[in-house]
């Protein structure tokens, strides 16, 4: 069942959700399960490369996979395709990344996640990128959106399933404050260096 958490001031109230967290480096992990225990969300595992995180999908039951796509063995695209390719109740993918390259971004939707968002994000941006990832939207960073718009590779018809317009997506959702008012922001025209690293 989903139930509403009481969080104390300056936190949202998130839906208890279930999420498996893929990344190679420890640190960044262990970071990311505060944030999102913080938060209400319950992270069920962690993996640290391709193989794990496809084997704990399968076994754990997951509501999210918070993937990155740097991992070792299989990166975290072809995790992505062979998780929602198995057999049985998909995760949703929600990629977090330092990567905002049109190749990347493109081949993560097109392996099947369902947002995208950069690790430069603040922690209320993740959390809102959670919620709707369970709610069963697509988040999309800002950034991030404006490159599937105008991706030449990505078919108009998987744009607009993806953002959930019937044309070219305009607004990339980005969570919510205390009272539950929606924020968002204009994403397309919006670029922002990355480093690669």
């Amino acid at each position: 069942p989903v139930r509403a958490l009481g969080i104390p001031a300056g936190h949202w109230t998130l839906f208890v959700t279930r999420v498996v967290i893929a990344d190679d480096q420890e640190l960044l992990r262990s970071g990311l399960r505060m944030v999102l225990e913080a938060r209400g969300v319950t992270v069920v595992g962690e993996a640290a490369d391709g193989d794990a995180v496809v084997r704990l999908a399968a076994s754990l039951a997951p509501d999210i996979v918070l993937m990155d796509l740097g991992l070792p063995g299989i990166n975290g695209i072809e995790a992505t395709r062979r998780i929602l390719a198995g057999p049985g109740r998909h995760p949703r993918v929600l990629v977090l990344s330092a990567y905002d390259d049109e190749d990347y971004v493109v081949a993560a939707i097109e392996a099947g996640a369902s947002g995208f968002l950069l690790k430069d994000a603040e922690a209320d941006d993740l959390a809102g990128a959670i919620r709707s990832d369970h709610a069963g939207e697509v988040y999309l960073d800002p950034a991030v959106a404006g490159i599937v718009a105008s991706a030449r590779r990505v078919p108009l018809g998987m744009v607009s399933a993806l953002l959930g317009r019937p044309s070219v997506p305009r607004i990339a959702r980005t969570g919510y404050s205390r009272g539950h008012e929606t924020r968002a922001r204009a994403s397309l025209g919006r670029s922002r260096p990355r480093s690669h690293a």
